[in-house]
């Protein structure tokens, strides 16, 4: 049966923010505080989800002559940070980057009347390895200052995978582990993207207590911020990458019992650290005590990538086919509504959610028939291992990103952002994040 992108905009549907209204805008106020502390009370922030067409998000800006402050609606709180980043940008002549503001308001702000929607459903943020380019050091004042970031830029959708290894650690004591057989497996900080994709084990760890402790409490108050504002974390899922002393190094085989009892195991655990704990207390060596006085609830997204940048043991299809399948089967065990988002591969139609990694420089939507069905999102990759450089590729992004949004029986969903590093060339991503709600190629230059 074909499947066209204009369908999937209203599908996944449960893949939406979570907290209220009141919630969501309030949420708002406090990324205009922080930003603009001495005009925030210049600006009013609503949400109201019915505001603009369902599957899509949609701001309005009004600021009457007569009147000394902008009202901002949005569809979700994403929504209404995105619109008062949209009045600063094309009213006020501001500009929010990764590396610097310019946030001189005019004395009187501008007048203004604008309704914008989102092109697709999703705008989604990460690569994999962002969290060890870019991310491995950072504190919750920075992690703060990005989220902001992703909500002012309309991210509705974006990675949240700090503090897995201190799941995995309790998943591992479970299945009778020693410490040293966990120590042995686990990297060092700067390398966890790579040791949880299975590519090394081991390299400049292990992991302190500490550590765990110190990212299990960075990770509420991610996951916390993020819903709060209405973005979608994407969670971690296992993908059958082990520590060696089991006994099939490495990759558990997904026909063997013991793939889908790790995969059921770790969800649980997943589940009980997001759902379960009203009130969780982490000491270690010192009096350092955390509280946590609100429920967290899955998104139903997780991320698992079980061959990434390796070569699976087998090329046959059947094989494959059984890896998808075993991966699959330990989501939905433990939450029935899951949706696997998954790198390139392709599987369980209407279940799954494709990036097309690198969309604007090797495409795969075309090779492989826009994923036979899969929904996926158009991504600009840019950037590899976080180097430093002044190109990207504006003209293709220009252009493709409405071809493929156009493509007969296509299933795009959104567009991307999947650097490997930040920090670079700001210029490339402002554009691409408007791509997300440009209906026709921009004016290059005059842009």
């Amino acid at each position: 049966m074909p499947c066209y992108s204009k369908g999937f905009q209203d599908t996944l549907g449960h893949l939406k923010p979570r907290s209220s209204e009141g919630t969501q805008a309030e949420a708002v106020v406090g990324v205009i505080r922080r930003l603009i502390p001495a005009r925030a009370h210049e600006f009013i922030i609503t949400v109201n989800i019915s505001k603009g067409p369902p599957g899509k998000d949609t701001f309005q800006v009004l600021k009457l002559a007569n009147e000394d402050q902008v009202t901002i609606t949005g569809t979700s709180g994403v929504a209404a940070a995105w619109g008062f980043h949209h009045y600063l940008k094309y009213h006020c002549l501001c500009h929010v980057s990764w590396e610097a503001d310019q946030l001189k308001l005019p004395a009187a702000l501008p007048v203004a009347n604008i309704t914008v929607t989102s092109a697709d459903r999703f705008r989604y943020y990460q690569n994999v390895c962002t969290s060890s380019y870019s991310f491995t050091w950072w504190n919750w004042t920075r992690w703060e200052r990005e989220i902001d970031w992703m909500a002012l830029n309309g991210i509705n959708l974006a990675l949240a995978t700090v503090g897995q290894e201190a799941i995995w650690e309790r998943v591992y004591i479970q299945l009778n582990l020693t410490s040293d057989d966990i120590n042995n497996h686990f990297t060092g900080p700067a390398f966890l993207a790579w040791g949880r994709m299975g590519n090394i084990r081991g390299w400049a760890g292990p992991l302190s207590p500490s550590w765990h402790n110190h990212t299990l409490i960075l990770q509420r108050r991610i996951l916390a911020r993020m819903r709060e504002l209405g973005i979608v974390p994407i969670l971690p899922a296992f993908a059958g990458h082990v520590p060696r002393e089991f006994q099939n190094p490495y990759l558990v085989e997904p026909t063997e019992p013991l793939f889908r009892q790790i995969g059921n195991l770790f969800m649980e655990q997943i589940r009980f650290f997001l759902w379960n704990m009203d009130y969780m207390y982490i000491c270690d060596h010192v009096s350092l005590c955390v509280q946590v006085i609100a429920e967290f609830g899955t998104d139903h997204v997780y991320n698992c990538d079980t061959f990434n940048e390796m070569v699976p043991s087998s090329g046959e299809l059947d094989y494959l086919s059984a890896v998808g399948h075993a991966t699959f089967q330990a989501m939905i065990d433990i939450d029935p509504t899951a949706i696997w988002w998954l790198n390139l591969l392709v599987y369980f139609q209407g279940r799954m959610l494709v990036l097309d990694l690198q969309s604007e420089q090797h495409e795969q939507y075309t090779t492989y028939s826009s994923y036979f069905g899969q929904p996926f999102i158009w991504c600009m990759l840019h950037n590899f291992g976080g180097t430093l450089g002044l190109f990207g590729s504006m003209s293709i992004i220009n252009q493709k990103v409405f071809v493929a949004r156009a493509l007969p029986n296509g299933t795009m969903v959104g567009t991307g952002l999947t650097p490997e590093g930040i920090n670079q060339n700001y210029v490339i991503y402002d554009l691409m994040t408007e791509m997300s709600w440009r209906t026709e190629p921009t004016n290059l230059t005059q842009w």
